[in-house]
């Protein structure tokens, strides 16, 4: 919930402007942006993206947004079970559930975000916990691996400039490549990209990014500043 219009607008046009052309990028910014922010990026190579949804086509759902809506204004993904949709929100997982299966089932590029709190991360329960998020997705509804990316995002590690280490991410990321490739298979699991959403900053992406199973990155405040935010692009090369 950051940014006002004309901010978003500059926000976007510098991103367009800077992103490098080997590397997919995307924005998301608030809904009530979608709009001048497409038309910001015009012609360039930079997805539009969409923070969250509604999981009904239509209705009376009053404040809601439908996948349908999205398509609209040419968004091209849309992130379901975002932590702070999960934990301040307080989003239940069925919802979660709901809502990326229509993100999916309407022709958009599913944003899956999963991911541990501190306490369970103490607790030694983060895998449980990715897999339990990871469960929201099923197979049967999920076929194509190009329109799925999963967001691996420590909560505790979002917002407070304290950050999973490289090694951390690694464990995590190839933990949750090897619980996709049972739930589909191999080729699948090879196919998806999983990003890394925690704290990322120029200063550190490199290193998560060389990662063998981290594909890209989820970036939150980082993405305020185009300067930081194409830094970690960049980094990707």
């Amino acid at each position: 919930m950051n940014t006002n219009k004309a901010s978003a607008i500059a926000l976007a046009k510098a991103v367009a402007a800077g992103a490098p052309q080997q590397v997919q990028v995307g924005v998301a910014p608030p809904f009530v942006y979608l709009d001048p922010v497409g038309v910001a990026l015009g012609s360039s190579r930079v997805l539009l993206g969409a923070q969250d949804c509604y999981y009904e086509k239509n209705g009376a759902f009053t404040g809601e947004i439908s996948v349908e809506m999205l398509r609209d204004l040419n968004v091209k993904f849309c992130l379901a079970g975002h932590s702070e949709r999960r934990h301040v929100i307080k989003e239940p997982s069925a919802l979660v559930a709901k809502k990326a299966a229509a993100i999916y089932a309407g022709g958009l590029t599913l944003v899956h975000c999963v991911g541990e709190k501190l306490d369970e991360r103490d607790a030694g329960q983060t895998l449980a916990v990715v897999l339990s998020q990871l469960d929201e997705l099923s197979p049967q509804n999920i076929q194509d691996p190009e329109r799925l990316v999963i967001a691996y995002e420590p909560v505790w590690a979002i917002g407070t400039g304290r950050n999973a280490t490289d090694e951390q991410a690694q464990e995590v990321h190839a933990y949750i490549r090897s619980a996709v490739a049972k739930k589909w298979d191999k080729t699948f699991a090879d196919a998806v990209r999983i990003q890394y959403g925690g704290s990322m900053k120029p200063e550190n992406a490199k290193g998560l990014l060389d990662q063998p199973d981290v594909d890209g990155g989820l970036i939150g405040g980082a993405s305020l500043k185009p300067e930081s935010f194409l830094a970690i692009a960049q980094a990707e090369i």
